[in-house]
């Protein structure tokens, strides 16, 4: 077995060397902060697959190129559009036009309830027919009731059941949270999820009240809560790509790193296969990977955060995107809808992706754009099934939805994200404070992505960009410090 170190021939080499281990957008964002910093640093990405971006992608269906991961970044947090403008893409920040999301639920089609808070109601304007006559009067009831105050993490469905009932946990929490997570409400954390519910509910609170305070919120802000970008958002980590490499950062993709390892007060990246493992040392590292890599990478460096890592479960889901003749839909009106899982239904919901985007519906005038979501937690089986036959269940689902009529697709296109995404369990921010606790005692180590503070694009641009600071304050720091003899030494 041959390990040859590899250096990246990047600037000069008396500049400390940060690795950025993963090139999804948690990684891009890192790269992009200590390439921006100012500070004198080399920056290399090493990233698995044959390309950037993580579950920011695109693909062609037919001709069409969509996206085939998320398609729309939360407009209402600055990071991920900060993070466009600077790459270049702000002219291209688009909102989604204003025709409403709906809920399929028991046989038939509302509108989402204005105002809620991951499905909570901020009053009962909207419920009637979605929710019988009983849960309305509980949803109108509970603002008034006194509530002892909660001093323990608990799931969302057990808690939210026992405020406002079971039902809006069935029609609405339900759907809502699978659609962010593809998880279940009684395993997802409150705390984690819903920190809004959580702060009153820590304090005794109204959870009606607290959906209507963030709904008060919303609207004043008069601002899109969404955004997408011309083109599809998977454009965005291409674009952070392109404006690293301009800057002299290396990319390599194809490289996967098998372990993490101390080394005379640097880090040392093992790649390659292990019958001709190559290695990179480096001054710090940010490790931007889902948990279980994260976990791996850490078990000899960092026991106990890789400990806490192996306890966050991932869901796989899946995407199904279908090119339809224009002229022989019909009743894809609004957004698209979510689907409650007590309906037993195979997608969770769908999104009329050309009556929700107006640069993909102007894109083609003789075809339409419809997606499906499938899979939650623990229904990997459904996602194994070969493409064909999942596209079958989802055209069975969708052309039983009131009002619907699809055509054959002219084509389609089966996406699986294999554990996509983290699942926020109860005591989910426990275990991440031990994690960011045992690896801020490492310097020049750093975590970042979806597994921490959120699951959204934002939240993993600000996930990434505060690793590379924490990486690049513990970097320079050592390299201004002088050994006997002034030299610099490495920490």
């Amino acid at each position: 077995m041959t390990r040859a170190a590899v250096v990246p021939d990047l600037r000069s080499a008396a500049e400390p060397l940060v690795a950025v281990v993963g090139g999804g957008i948690a990684g891009l964002a890192a790269a992009w902060q200590l390439a921006t910093s100012g500070a004198a640093v080399r920056v290399v990405v090493l990233e698995a697959s044959p390309q950037v971006g993580g579950k920011l992608a695109l693909g062609e269906v037919g001709a069409a190129v969509v996206d085939v991961g998320a398609e729309s970044l939360l407009a209402r947090r600055p990071e991920a559009l900060d993070l466009a403008h600077e790459v270049g893409l702000g002219d291209d920040l688009q909102p989604p036009r204003p025709v409403g999301a709906g809920l399929w639920s028991g046989g038939g089609r509302y509108p989402l309830p204005k105002g809620t808070l991951m499905g909570v109601p901020s009053g009962v304007a909207g419920l009637d027919g979605l929710l019988d006559a009983d849960a309305v009067a509980r949803v109108g009831a509970e603002p008034t009731a006194t509530w002892p105050a909660l001093d323990d993490d608990v799931d969302v469905a057990s808690f939210v059941a026992s405020r406002v009932g079971q039902g809006v946990v069935d029609r609405l929490v339900e759907p809502l949270l699978g659609g962010v997570y593809a998880g279940h409400a009684s395993r997802l954390s409150l705390r984690a999820t819903v920190p809004p519910l959580w702060d009153a509910a820590a304090h005794g609170g109204s959870l009606v009240r607290a959906a209507a305070r963030a709904a008060a919120r919303g609207q004043a802000t008069q601002a899109p809560v969404f955004s997408g970008v011309v083109g599809g958002v998977g454009r965005l980590p291409l674009a952070v790509a392109d404006a690293l490499r301009a800057k002299g950062v290396e990319i390599r993709t194809r490289t996967t790193v098998r372990r993490l390892e101390r080394h005379a007060r640097r880090w040392r990246l093992v790649t390659g296969p292990t019958v001709d493992e190559q290695v990179v040392d480096v001054d710090g590292v940010v490790l931007a990977v889902p948990a279980a890599p994260a976990s791996r990478l850490l078990r000899d460096v960092a026991p106990p955060a890789a400990g806490a890592l192996a306890e966050v479960q991932y869901a796989s889901v899946a995407l199904v995107t279908l090119l339809l003749d224009r002229a022989a839909v019909a009743g894809l009106d609004g957004s698209g809808l979510l689907v409650p899982p007590v309906d037993g239904r195979y997608i969770k919901a769908t999104t009329f992706a050309s009556s929700k985007w107006a640069w993909l519906d102007e894109s083609d005038p003789r075809h339409v754009v419809v997606r499906a979501s499938v899979g939650r937690f623990g229904e990997e089986r459904d996602l194994q099934l070969e493409d064909d036959e999942i596209v079958r269940r989802a055209l069975v689902d969708l052309r039983a939805i009131p009002g619907v009529r699809l055509p054959d697709p002219a084509a389609s296109l089966v996406t699986r994200w294999g554990g996509g995404l983290p699942q926020y369990d109860v005591g989910h921010l426990d275990r991440v404070q031990r994690v960011l606790d045992d690896v801020a005692t490492r310097p020049g180590l750093a975590v970042a992505g979806a597994a921490y503070g959120g699951v959204g694009v934002p939240a993993c641009v600000a996930s990434g960009r505060q690793a590379a600071e924490r990486v690049l304050a513990a970097v320079t720091q050592v390299r201004a410090r002088p050994e006997r003899g002034g030299q610099s030494q490495h920490d």
